[in-house]
């Protein structure tokens, strides 16, 4: 006489089913956890692959020569606009009057011809500043040592922000009828932005070079640790092992 449930299969969960479940939901948890582990900030990740014309490796050796350039460049427009707010100062005697013009320079209040003069004496300190860590970066650029960039990184950063401020504060006091202030704004604005595109080339370049800096450290302490290894097994001999572990099943005499 069968059952009228006899069609119906009931299931009962084994020991060995339970473990199962509890050891695949450990391994997917561990999983998660490794690739939240592997997963990079987004500030730590390389900004660009390339330097948009050309390879990251050119770009970054081609920003740290135009760095050069506008160092120099600040250097001598700054000492120009520190003699010329000198010169045009009330009450000073001079005769610049017959080599140049200097109806363009600033002459109202004392307060904003002196930030002038502090903008103008700071640029020329930060761009001699900025002149040697380009010259550093370029040695580092080509001893593809990723921690010479990092001085530069800095110093960029700081004079970018320095003279973005700067020029924002002049072309606002001085009058924008001279075809000097209309030059300068126009030519710092473009230096900015390319200075800002070759800061990101650069950083992205130290971000690669410090990932295969860390590869390499793997596999020097990877080749250490497989070294230690077999030369551990040398002087242990040549023994039967068992599988699972190093320890000898040889019978001991």
């Amino acid at each position: 006489m069968q059952s009228s449930q006899s069609g119906r299969r009931t299931r009962t969960p084994s020991v060995g089913g339970a473990s199962s479940l509890y050891s695949y939901t450990s391994t997917t948890r561990s999983v998660a956890r490794s690739i939240k582990s592997v997963q990079v900030a987004w500030y730590k990740r390389p900004l660009v692959q390339d330097a948009f014309f050309t390879d990251i490796q050119t770009g970054a050796m081609l920003t740290a020569i135009f760095s050069m350039m506008i160092c120099l460049f600040t250097i001598a427009t700054a000492i120009l606009d520190i003699y010329c707010l000198g010169m045009t100062k009330p009450g000073v005697t001079h005769y610049g009057f017959y080599i140049m013009s200097f109806q363009y320079v600033y002459v109202g209040n004392a307060h904003v011809r002196n930030c002038l003069i502090v903008f103008a004496l700071f640029s020329a300190m930060a761009a001699v500043a900025l002149f040697v860590m380009s010259c550093m970066l370029i040695k580092g650029l080509r001893r593809e040592m990723e921690k010479d960039m990092v001085p530069w990184l800095w110093t960029s950063a700081v004079f970018i922000f320095w003279r973005t401020f700067a020029i924002i504060f002049a072309s606002i006091v001085n009058d924008m009828i001279f075809g000097y202030h209309i030059a300068m704004c126009i030519m710092w604005i473009a230096f900015i932005v390319i200075g800002a595109l070759g800061w990101i080339v650069v950083y992205s370049l130290y971000l690669e070079l410090s990932d295969l800096t860390k590869l390499e450290d793997l596999a020097h302490l990877r080749m250490g640790t497989m070294s230690s290894l077999n030369m551990t097994q040398s002087i242990a001999g040549s023994r039967p092992t068992t599988p699972h572990s190093t320890v000898s099943t040889a019978q001991i005499v």
